[in-house]
């Protein structure tokens, strides 16, 4: 007989969550289109000023009801979405960081400088080109298009306004460019993670070298379409660059001393130093640059005549810092173009991420997000198929989730079994999960690196998208190759190294013959 003890548990004992059907899983995701649909309708592009993290925290808490439906615990919710928020921690102070660098660097006349050399050598017809390019070496040396976005992306916006040109092909070019170099450089957190993830021995040269099949040719694509853009497109008529870059100098002391605190970010970044540390201290080195080489311009934006030049230093590197630089030269055009930044700049954004990461959360703890992949996995019955589910995957993770990591994770992890049981090389599908989680995850206005990217460029993505050849065409060539078999190696003779454990959170699918 069982002892009262006894009773007690199984009285408070409680069920285990049951697994999500398919429509179980997929009604979240319905109702977040619906809301997304919704809030752009009535709000167009300034629905990521507010109404669309409401709509995205809207359908976070129905995705919530779902998992308390399936059984789970209104703690175990809430834990999954404080996770959740957790994981973005390093992005959101990198975020911070980049606020803070752009209001010290338009304070020390840093950008503005690039903007002034940018402007006297760049002809227009190629200043598309010419930005793809220099971004996309930039963002092999740095191994991060967020670093790449942050400055010198900043830059070229600001020039191709100068120059009358258009700032969202700028930001394309730019967002071209950084991708391209984040994927084809080992320094990159993206291209070092994914073939860890995919396991079965694939260094990351090897990862490298597959990608160049997909990535070369798309980048190619991106700058022959840059260059006819660049000699089509004529710049405004109405624009005076002369008289801009006069206006410019009147505002700053254009030397090449002010590009030391670009210096100091890429020594950093070549020092592998943590990228939060890396931004916030050439932040900080740029606001005391300012205080020696721009001092009319520091007491101009302090505004405070009674104070003595230690605090209004200060005042001005915190002000730059946290609330961003405001110029005050009188010209209106330059002062629209150079007041900007601050880590204040960038919360609106840091919003947007906690949003879409809570509802990322609630549906992966809740598995409605590997229920939405199962059958995914199941139905891709040809090598071509596969390849354009990995894809579709990454793609629709990107604008479901949110997140280009989780974009990464999922499919490199319900997909390696069923690649090396059909015998294809790791490095087939670590393409495949890169040529899609990583580089779409720009185009997407919910997701961290679309929230990110169009904060700091100051350009939406609605206005960007049809400039980003490369990230268009990147899952596009990959599909291509999987259903004509260019460049889909097969396993290696050797046995190869064993795969990595299936985490529960993600177990593989096995897909049928």
């Amino acid at each position: 007989m069982a002892s009262d003890g006894d009773d007690a548990l199984d009285a408070d004992a409680s069920p285990s969550p049951r697994p999500p059907s398919f429509v179980e899983a997929l009604l979240p995701v319905l109702v977040l289109i619906a809301l997304i649909a919704l809030t752009i309708t009535l709000f167009g592009v300034s629905a990521t000023d507010g109404p669309l993290q409401v709509a995205l925290l809207l359908g976070a808490a129905f995705a919530a009801l779902m998992a308390l439906r399936l059984g789970y615990k209104s703690a175990a919710v809430a834990d999954a979405a404080i996770g959740g928020v957790t994981t973005a921690m390093s992005a959101i102070f990198i975020l911070l960081a980049v606020g803070a660098l752009i209001g010290t660097w338009n304070m020390a006349g840093t950008i503005p400088t690039v903007v002034d050399y940018g402007v006297r050598l760049l002809n227009p017809a190629i200043f598309y080109l010419t930005t793809a390019v220099i971004c996309a070496l930039v963002g092999m040396v740095t191994g991060s298009s967020w670093t790449t976005a942050g400055t010198l992306g900043v830059a070229f916006v600001a020039m191709a306004k100068l120059m009358g040109v258009s700032e969202a092909a700028a930001a394309g070019a730019v967002i071209c460019g950084a991708y391209f170099g984040d994927k084809m450089t080992p320094l990159s957190e993206t291209t070092i993670l994914v073939p860890k993830l995919v396991g079965r021995g694939l260094t990351v040269s090897t990862h490298v070298r597959n990608m160049f099949w997909t990535a070369g040719p798309a980048l190619g694509v991106s700058l022959i379409a840059f260059l006819v853009l660049g000699l089509t497109v004529n710049p405004a008529a109405n624009v005076d660059t002369d008289q801009a870059l006069a206006a410019l100098r009147s505002f700053c002391d254009t030397s090449p001393v002010n590009l030391l605190p670009l210096v100091l970010l890429v020594g950093f970044t070549v020092k592998k130093v943590p990228p939060f540390l890396a931004i916030l201290g050439s932040a900080l080195f740029a606001g005391v640059l300012a205080c020696f080489t721009q001092w009319p311009a520091v007491k101009s934006f302090v505004d405070e005549p009674g104070r003595n030049a230690v605090a209004v230093g200060i005042k001005g590197v915190y002000g730059a810092m946290a609330t961003g630089y405001v110029s005050k030269s009188g010209n209106a055009a330059i002062d629209q173009l150079f007041s900007r930044g601050g880590m204040s700049s960038l919360l609106t954004t840091i919003w947007l991420v906690l949003a879409a990461l809570s509802f990322a959360a609630i549906m992966e703890q809740a598995g409605m997000l590997s229920r939405l992949l199962e059958p995914i996995v199941a139905h891709a019955r040809t090598r071509g198929r596969l390849i354009f589910a990995v894809n579709a995957s990454g793609v629709g993770l990107n604008v479901i989730a949110g997140d280009q990591y989780v974009a990464d994770v999922l499919p490199a992890r319900m997909f390696r079994a069923e690649f090396e049981r059909r015998g294809l090389a790791p490095q087939v599908l670590s393409r495949a999960v890169e040529d899609s989680g990583t580089v779409t995850s720009v185009l997407v206005p919910w997701n961290t690196c679309g929230a990110y990217i169009s904060g700091v460029l100051g350009v939406s993505t609605a206005s960007y998208f049809p400039y980003c050849f490369f990230n268009l065409l990147s899952p596009i060539l990959d599909v291509i190759y999987g259903f004509v078999g260019f460049k889909v190696p097969s396993d290696s003779a050797e046995s190869p190294s064993p795969p990595l454990p299936e985490t529960p959170a993600a177990p593989a699918v096995h897909a049928p013959n």
